[in-house]
């Protein structure tokens, strides 16, 4: 029988890291999370590299940020650098390594270092690959029928479930890890990943969650003073906000309950994986982190989605335990660290005494060892944004326009007064600036000149249609023909002007 540690990585999409009771949130359900809370280690400053799915993933089996791993924008068939990867890393050392669930690489069948990957791509059918969550339904009985409840990808529109409660995604990922695990090699250690595709939309939760919380008072967004008026904004900014114009007072409650509820799904879900490990007598010997590639807006500040670096879009969970008993985890803590995914590689290899590879750029979130601030950075077009993160204070930058924003987050954890025109924090901006300039690369330099951000001109968003209602999937069977489709983004709801 192995005696190295098992690893279990749980990721999902979309998560923001204030969506746990045990950070205090007043509505959102999640027991099991809270559980390991207690049970391990949580980081509060935990964020997104580059907060959009792709990229994001290449951070996390890479430990490498984009400016190496080489997309910070959404590059879906780029392929995958030739650099170790977290899962072959730990086949190096011996491990079985299996995935299930979105993987989001390029080609899509390219197990980027798994002994196998149980696929779920969200139906994604323009690479020509038929993924192994739509055989599921397939061999259940539903064939093409993945998408029939009409809801989209990239939208808010939401409607319960539609086919059974055993072929939603979330109890499919799960039981397909927990058999998983049941059918391991003894012998040897294993390096487990479920990436859940939910929250991510279409936010389709099952009418059990949505019940669960209609007794729940559900939280409404808010919303700085710098973002009362959409005019005022910077370009990125009105591109965004002009999807929230299209949702009323109710139809955004209703948003955000549906989207509590997917999550509590998965919650719960985790109790069935861990029973599983728990039964099999591999608990006490697994080291277990739960986080996710990026957060969601969830109507704050009028602004949905990603690719944003405020706090529901870039801030990130990130829970972390040890083999039991290992003190260099330990339980019940909250620790402030400034950390990002590509930590997660280095701590779970650290963790498991494996060997971290020269390649990785991250810290081990269980070292002495620790950033004084944090870079992040989407996009490379008119709607790029980039983030200096120091701990206390985060500058965010928006070259169009040349608009930076400071926010207090110790006095001001919600983002609620922008401080960039503040005389008391001139040299906090000033300092936070330089150290942004010193991180510009790819082209970027040119948004300074002698020392100084100039950024580019100023322009406003001006709507457009949406024909493709935000990536509306259709009927997938018969088989949709295997052509490029293109990939349509929210901000090419609109146009530059």
């Amino acid at each position: 029988m192995s005696t190295k540690p098992n690893v279990l990585l749980i990721s999902t999409d979309h998560w923001p890291a204030a969506l746990f009771g045990a950070a205090g949130h007043p509505a959102i359900q999640t027991p099991t999370l809270d559980e390991l809370c207690r049970s391990g280690v949580r980081f509060s400053n935990a964020y997104a590299e580059c907060p959009v799915c792709i990229p994001a993933r290449r951070t996390l089996m890479t430990g490498t940020t984009p400016r190496t791993h080489g997309d910070r924008v959404f590059k879906d068939k780029l392929t995958m650098p030739a650099i170790p990867t977290m899962a072959q890393t730990f086949r190096d050392a011996g491990y079985q390594a299996y995935a299930v669930g979105k993987l989001h690489v390029y080609p899509q069948r390219d197990r980027i270092g798994f002994d196998d990957v149980i696929l779920d791509e969200e139906g994604r059918v323009q690479y020509g690959v038929l993924d192994d969550y739509e055989l599921f339904l397939g061999d259940q009985g539903y064939a093409g029928r993945h998408f029939d409840h009409g809801m989209g990808n990239n939208e808010y529109v939401n409607r319960p479930w539609h086919l059974p409660e055993e072929t939603h995604a979330t109890n499919w990922a799960t039981s397909q890890m927990a058999r998983i695990v049941k059918r391991r090699d003894p012998s040897r250690p294993a390096f487990w990943f479920i990436s859940y595709r939910h929250p991510h939309p279409p936010i389709v939760p099952l009418q059990t969650y949505l019940d669960l919380y209609r007794d729940i008072p559900i939280d409404e967004p808010y919303h700085g003073s710098w973002s009362a008026s959409s005019e005022d904004l910077s370009l990125s900014l009105q591109a965004n906000t002009a999807r929230g114009v299209k949702l009323t007072p109710h139809q955004t409650i209703a948003a955000r309950r549906a989207f509590y509820a997917l999550c509590t799904h998965i919650d719960h879900q985790l109790r069935v994986l861990l029973g599983t490990l728990r039964e099999e007598g591999e608990l006490d010997n697994t080291i277990i982190c739960f986080t996710s590639d990026h957060g969601d807006m969830l109507g704050n500040h009028s602004m949905w989605a990603k690719r944003l670096f405020y706090e529901y879009s870039a801030n990130i969970p990130m829970i972390l335990l040890g083999v039991a008993g290992d003190e260099r985890v330990g339980y019940s803590r909250v620790d402030d660290r400034l950390v990002g995914w590509a930590d997660v590689m280095p701590t779970l290899l650290d963790l498991a005494g494996v060997d971290i590879p020269e390649t990785v750029e991250g810290i081990s979130m269980v070292s002495e060892q620790r950033r004084d601030w944090f870079y992040g950075e989407v996009g490379e077009d008119n709607h790029a944004t980039r983030m200096i993160h120091a701990g206390r204070y985060k500058l965010i930058y928006y070259p169009v326009g040349n608009c930076r924003q400071l926010f207090d987050l110790q006095n001001d954890p919600d983002e609620l007064t922008d401080l960039s025109a503040s005389a008391e924090h001139a040299d906090i901006l000033t300092n936070l600036t330089d150290l942004l300039i010193s991180q510009l690369y790819g082209g970027d330099e040119a948004w300074a000149e002698n020392g100084q951000l100039i950024g580019l001109p100023d322009r406003d968003f001006v709507p457009g249609p949406n024909r493709g209602l935000s990536s509306q999937r259709g009927s997938h069977w018969p088989q949709p023909p295997r052509t490029n489709m293109p990939q349509i983004q929210w901000h090419s709801e609109g146009k530059d002007k």
